[in-house]
């Protein structure tokens, strides 16, 4: 007879979770976007002749604010031009604002307001615990609103000082991923985002039972605390043997692999690459900018450049005046910005 009370209780339990379970998400589903992104991509042809296509990204994202939308670095890496598609069909044009490809987090603007906006607020993602259940919210493989629940499975973190382009923390989950999930908002259940969908690790291409999200923590404290503006590039940071390989004036420097015409990198006329390459088993587009430095800020590696090129970074604001030293078909060119 125990046992069927045990039974019982089980069933009224699980019953009692999933309509709690529900309810949340009608009140927090309305928040979560669709990201639509037109990206230049390079295409190289057997005659290794390379020409730029149009291609279509699709990732999802979550609104803090009637404008403001979070959402994963990797889903708005160079977009051309992005639009957000709302529950009820409403489309609105975006521009990023702000954006950390280490942390994978993204602040995105809306060109207007959402008219009567349903926002979610941000939780402390410190409070999590390994074993606590989780949902999210998102669109995989195009399908809007989808959700899956699953569990906290461990905290990854990697701090290195106040350096915020390599600083990450990450929440591992067992909650299923998949393509178009990347940016949409990981929940507790008392209904706060507790992390942005960054990635999965698979042998399959598909979801294997490993999800990662990046921390709301580290994403308030970098999208809207500090004010780092978006630049408009994909950059690959060299190392000393690939600046030698490159023939590179100094140890360590950055690739400029493509540039958004509309962004702040795009009016200074930097240029993005045109050759695909494959360097220490690494794909390239070469050919583009080499950036030197900042101002006077040489690019190196070492943690008090670093943490310069960070400072230097936040205290840009929304007007920022500055200078850019390239290396461009064997010539040093300074370019300046308003």
């Amino acid at each position: 007879m125990k046992h069927v009370y045990l039974l019982l209780f089980t069933f009224s339990s699980l019953f009692v979770h999933a309509q709690d379970l529900s309810e949340i998400y009608k009140e927090v589903s309305p928040a979560v976007v669709i990201i639509i992104t037109s990206e230049k991509d390079i295409v190289t042809s057997e005659e290794s002749k390379a020409s730029f296509v149009e291609k279509e990204g699709l990732g999802s994202g979550f609104m803090i604010s009637d404008r403001l939308i979070l959402t994963a670095a990797h889903v708005v890496t160079v977009p051309e031009k992005i639009s957000v598609l709302f529950p009820d069909g409403d489309i609105i044009p975006a521009s990023v604002v702000s954006s950390y490809k280490s942390a994978d987090i993204a602040l995105i603007k809306l060109f207007r307001p959402r008219i009567n906006p349903v926002t979610v607020k941000l939780g402390d993602s410190d409070a999590l615990e390994i074993g606590e259940q989780i949902f999210i919210i998102g669109a995989p493989y195009g399908q809007g609103a989808s959700l899956s629940a699953g569990y906290v499975s461990g905290i990854r973190k990697q701090f290195e000082g106040k350096n915020p382009f390599v600083n990450r923390e990450f929440i591992q989950t067992d909650a299923a991923i998949n393509q178009g999930n990347s940016g949409g908002p990981m929940f507790n259940l008392k209904g706060e985002v507790v992390g942005v969908v960054s990635s999965i690790a698979t042998r399959s291409g598909g979801f294997d039972g490993i999800g990662y999200a990046s921390t709301s923590n580290l994403a308030a404290k970098l999208l809207l605390n500090d004010k780092m503006p978006w630049l408009g590039a994909d950059m690959h940071t060299l190392s000393t043997k690939e600046c030698e390989l490159l023939n590179v004036p100094q140890a360590n420097a950055l690739l400029v692999q493509r540039v958004v015409d509309s962004s702040i990198f795009g009016e200074m006329g930097i240029k993005g690459g045109d050759t695909e390459a494959m360097i220490a088993n690494q794909k390239l587009i070469l050919g583009g900018d080499i950036i030197l430095g900042f101002n006077d800020i040489t690019i190196d590696l070492s943690d008090s450049n670093l943490n310069k090129l960070a400072e230097f970074a936040n205290s840009m604001g929304d007007n920022p005046q500055f200078t850019v030293t390239v290396y461009r078909d064997g010539k040093i060119l300074t370019l300046k910005y308003k």
